[in-house]
């Protein structure tokens, strides 16, 4: 835990003291090992970054004063479009698309989805923050990134992509794709992301008619949790 995530109802009063624990209070005396009158790097949830000077510790709660004047840093240019993984892969690319910065994650469905997955306790909104402030803490921000469900692939390509990807560069990550990933892009993409096996050519299809070009990055099949941070970390 790079930075600790709060929100408002850990303030005090509305004054600029705010008291914690549970899993973030673990942290810091497990991890951390921090005493009174140390300082912490902390940020309001959506808002600026700044430190927190620890007033009171015990095994309970921890107090803090805590001061905010740096803006948290700046989000790629990113909407990823994820076909549904498997719980597991969820959660652990949820983590990793928010350390790196994406603001807007939309799970779809695909052939190869299953559909116990849409039933999984992982895409309860409760689980889905916490992955996203894991995220967060690791790489120093506060901007929590928005994540939407969408379970019918045809009425989504069909109907709604087509707006999404107006005035972005729309990649679609294909291992058979003729064409190589770009690198350092300066422009807003839209970056489609299969399920493990990869789409089925209709789905494919379906994408490229929508607009999609289909890239790859290289000879290897990667799994969803390694792809997704190699492709940001190529295309920015």
């Amino acid at each position: 835990m790079n930075l600790i995530v709060l929100f408002k109802d850990d303030f005090l009063n509305g004054s600029g003291k705010v008291r914690i624990s549970g899993r973030r209070l673990k942290h810091v005396l497990e991890v951390h090992r921090a005493c009174a009158g140390d300082e912490l790097c902390v940020g309001i949830s959506g808002g600026q970054i700044g430190r927190g000077k620890i007033t009171h510790l015990t095994n309970e709660h921890l107090e803090m004063d805590v001061r905010l004047s740096i803006a948290p840093p700046p989000a790629l240019p990113v909407t990823l479009v994820l076909a549904l993984p498997r719980p597991k892969v969820l959660r652990r690319t949820l983590t990793a698309a928010s350390s790196m910065g994406v603001k807007k994650i939309i799970l779809i469905n695909s052939y190869r989805v299953e559909k116990s997955f849409w039933q999984s306790p992982a895409l309860v909104k409760e689980s889905i923050e916490r992955q996203l402030v894991l995220g967060l803490e690791q790489a120093r921000d506060t901007v929590m990134p928005e994540v939407i469900t969408k379970p019918l692939f045809k009425p989504f390509v069909e109907d709604e992509l087509p707006a999404i990807i107006r005035d972005t560069t729309a990649l679609l990550a294909h291992p058979q794709a003729s064409a190589s990933c770009p690198r350092g892009l300066e422009v807003r993409v839209t970056l489609v992301v299969g399920p493990e096996g990869g789409f089925i050519p209709y789905e494919i299809e379906k994408l490229t008619a929508c607009g999609f070009i289909p890239v790859k990055m290289g000879e290897r099949t990667l799994s969803v949790e390694s792809a997704v941070p190699a492709l940001l970390a190529r295309l920015f």
